[in-house]
């Protein structure tokens, strides 16, 4: 049978405590000390629970100060400048996530003749103040944004300018170094999205790589087969483990699945990213284990000096892997084409307006769906379509076809439709489209209804009136239906 402890007073079990009295300050001291003893000791705990089944206490430090050897570590407080978003509410923490597409030393094998480094993928982690959610955001690296003046390390700065947001990484490290690229990527974030960025981490290819083979491979099931040169991958349909070659692969792929888009990589990334944190989560890695894949992770690991090195990772890795499943959401920017906006421009994309409301959330620290919707916040409603008699159509020829616009207008009256007149489009357009005035998308979803256009070829351009749109027939008229 148990027997019951004494009181710490020393007392026989069941007896009075004795009165508390003020602590004096030397003991008042003591107590703070002991404390702070306490603390250091859960904090130095969490550490060597990594790695204390490889040996004794000494080896367990020996391990943690290569670990800390591992990660470098870049102080870009002076480099982002005063004039900063707002701060997110206490606790809450916002890390750009970096992976940059360096050719330098064993990189190279993944591509020649590239010069200097790009964000070759970006996002957002925001953890919540309590640190019970998480959201991840990734940025398209196609998104056509401002870029702000950033430094360049060499006592000059680079112009203010509009471009892919990828590019803000190559600026800033041109002569920076991963430092510099990290603070212009930071800048560019903070300027589009409205903000602050705590933290950021950055890896290139072969950390990944390494990663992911510390774990033993990453299980993935594919609905069919995927085979792109360009991404040295080559895999058959259904489920398998990848190993770090094969993950970073199917990360990098592009050209060979869907429709060949950075957007349609977003998705098999944010898809193998899941899988990575569910393996971590699954998997009740030993010691040694455990060591590996900090090793791997650190070697290729820059981090901003804020952060707190390897005892900061290991908090955020703590919080990760307390956090449940369905607390850790993935969402991409809402985007669009950016031909929306400039016709000619078929290879990158542009933030649609609800990316603000999604920033917005994250600012005030509110949680959001898979599709960057403020939880519990009402639903952008579409403006009904207008009656087809109060709508107002002019038709441009696009198109080599000699009359096709005139062809087309009678088509429009026919539907019951109002015309305006054609005309011959400013240049040749490859998609047909409907152009609307600010006020006037309730007309453009009445047309594209009439001829079965969806809402990919709607284009808020010009200033017409409300109930006035431009049909501009491309040479994708056949397919178009018309």
């Amino acid at each position: 049978m148990r027997k019951d402890r004494h009181r710490e007073s020393g007392g026989p079990p069941g007896a009075p405590a004795p009165p508390e009295r003020p602590l004096s300050r030397q003991e008042t001291r003591a107590h703070t000390r002991a404390r702070s003893r306490r603390r250091n000791l859960v904090k130095a705990g969490i550490v060597t629970a990594l790695v204390v089944a490889v040996g004794g206490g000494s080896l367990a430090y020996a391990f943690y100060s290569k670990l800390e050897g591992n990660i470098t570590t870049a102080d870009v407080t002076s480099s982002l400048g005063n004039d900063r978003p707002a701060q997110s509410p206490q606790g809450a923490v916002n890390i750009a996530l970096i992976g940059s597409d360096s050719r330098a030393g064993t990189n190279g094998a993944y591509g020649k003749g590239y010069t200097g480094q790009q964000s070759d993928t970006l996002m957002v982690l925001h953890l919540s103040a309590d640190h019970e959610r998480a959201t991840v955001v990734s940025l398209p690296r196609d998104s056509w944004v401002e870029i702000p003046s950033c430094d360049l390390g060499n006592g000059s700065s680079s112009r203010p300018t509009t471009g892919k947001i990828n590019s803000a990484f190559a600026t800033g490290s041109s002569s920076g170094g991963v430092a510099g690229g990290a603070a212009c990527a930071i800048k560019t974030v903070e300027h589009n999205t409205g903000l602050h960025i705590d933290h950021f981490m950055e890896i290139d290819f072969s950390g990944f790589k390494h990663m992911v083979n510390a774990l033993g491979g990453v299980r993935m099931c594919l609905p069919k087969a995927i085979k792109d040169k360009k991404a040295s991958l080559s895999l058959p349909a259904g489920c398998q483990k990848l190993g770090g070659e094969q993950a970073l692969g199917f990360a990098r792929a592009r050209y060979a699945l869907g429709d060949g888009s950075d957007i349609g990589r977003i998705g098999r990334q944010q898809e193998l990213l899941d899988a990575l944190f569910a393996s971590v989560k699954a998997r009740k890695l030993d010691a040694p284990a455990m060591y590996r894949l900090a090793d791997a992770a650190t070697k290729s690991l820059t981090i901003d000096s804020k952060l707190g090195g390897l005892s900061g990772l290991l908090g955020l890795a703590k919080d990760f892997q307390a956090m449940p499943e369905d607390k850790l959401t993935f969402v991409t920017v809402p985007n669009q084409p950016r031909s929306v906006v400039v016709p000619s421009d078929t290879a990158n994309v542009v933030w649609k307006p609800a990316a603000d409301r999604l920033f917005a959330a994250l600012r005030e620290d509110k949680p959001v769906d898979k599709n960057g919707v403020p939880l519990g916040s009402t639903p952008v409603q579409e403006p009904a379509p207008l009656p087809r008699a109060k709508v107002t159509v002019t038709v441009l020829n696009g198109t080599e076809v000699a009359g096709k616009a005139a062809a087309v207008s009678r088509k429009a009256a026919a539907a019951g439709f109002r015309t305006a007149g054609t005309g011959d489009a400013p240049e040749p357009q490859r998609v047909t489209v409907i152009q609307y005035g600010p006020q006037g998308r309730a007309a453009a979803l009445a047309l594209a209804a009439a001829f079965g256009l969806d809402e990919s070829r709607l284009r808020p351009q010009g200033d017409a009136g409300p109930a006035a749109v431009t049909l501009v027939i491309g040479a994708d008229y056949r397919t178009a239906g018309f």
